[in-house]
């Protein structure tokens, strides 16, 4: 079984690394005059189609600049990279689900299974926002990350071991590593969003979706990771009270997390009462993704209670 659970995170590797080229190759495809025929497969932002006019003119189509358009030839390729996208996901839920039956517990034993599990979760909040949004251009900074974290996952040793004391509580462990894995995913959204605003001044391609459209995709997975990261620690501070007697013990990924939380928050206040938009937002929201990285890799440096591998 786990023979199989290797060739399924192998082939999520691969396939997500197609999707990155796909969806590469449908932001970047050339604009062209369209025929009639032609412009009736033309996409617009809700997924209808776009009919009889030049796939260059925004203003034409009834569409804001913000909107990513595909042309026929850009629609095809963005098709194929949702498809690959979406059976990456697949195969790292596969994965997870037969080494879970291996194991009789969650991805939350070693850095091993959370690395996988970091990586699904980012996976997933992805199809959520491109389902949303219909934007793929998303794909060119999230994909990457997901990428890496597969890659830092197989790198890793990923032999199973029987959990040790602190871990065997494992509805509670589930449910806040679950927590975990899902902020952490809408957090890599919200950076996406952020860098793509930055570098959105430099992109010279129509197509390319405007810096309103990037700062409300942040704000709004911003706005999700919030809570999920609340309900994270909350869910941690009851595991540790049952697993070694206090709720709190200002651990080194207790305190990365709550630094976590407290960027966030002060994000969202930042927003909503003093309405930072623009550059402050992003960077914001990039210093914020960095604070998840550090409380997921920090352990590595300066150890702790949550080191198990």
């Amino acid at each position: 079984m786990m023979e199989i659970a290797e060739y399924c995170l192998i082939g999520a590797l691969i396939v997500a690394g197609i999707a990155l080229l796909l969806n590469i190759g449908a932001v970047t495809s050339k604009n062209k005059a369209l025929s009639r025929a032609e412009a009736r497969e033309l996409v617009g932002p809700d997924g209808r189609p776009v009919q009889e006019l030049p796939a260059d003119d925004y203003s034409t189509y009834g569409m804001d600049a913000p909107t990513e358009v595909t042309t026929k030839a850009g629609h095809g390729l963005a098709w194929y990279g949702t498809a690959f996208t979406i059976m990456s996901l697949l195969l790292v839920t596969a994965y997870i689900g037969i080494r879970m039956s291996v194991t009789g517990h969650g991805p939350f034993s070693n850095q091993h299974e959370f690395a996988v599990a970091f990586a699904w979760g980012i996976l997933l909040a992805y199809v959520i926002f491109e389902w949303l949004y219909k934007l793929r251009t998303l794909s060119l900074a999230v994909l990457p990350v997901t990428i890496a974290m597969m890659v830092y996952a197989m790198n890793l040793d990923a032999t199973v071991n029987p959990l040790v004391p602190a871990l065997q509580n494992s509805v509670m462990l589930t449910l806040h590593v679950g927590f975990a894995v899902l902020a952490y995913g809408t957090a890599c959204v919200s950076f996406a969003a952020a860098a793509l605003w930055l570098i959105r001044p430099k992109i010279k391609a129509k197509r390319f979706p405007s810096q309103d459209t990037f700062d409300d995709i942040g704000y709004r997975a911003a706005a999700l990771t919030f809570p999920l990261l609340t309900i994270m620690i909350v869910l941690g501070a009851i595991w540790a009270d049952t697993a070694w007697g206090r709720y709190w013990g200002w651990d080194p990924k207790e305190t990365a997390a709550f630094v976590t939380w407290l960027t966030y928050g002060g994000y969202l206040h930042a927003r909503v009462v003093r309405n930072w938009r623009g550059k402050k937002a992003a960077w914001l929201l990039i210093i914020g993704f960095a604070t998840v990285l550090f409380a997921y890799f920090g352990n590595h440096f300066f150890g702790g209670l949550h080191s198990y591998g």
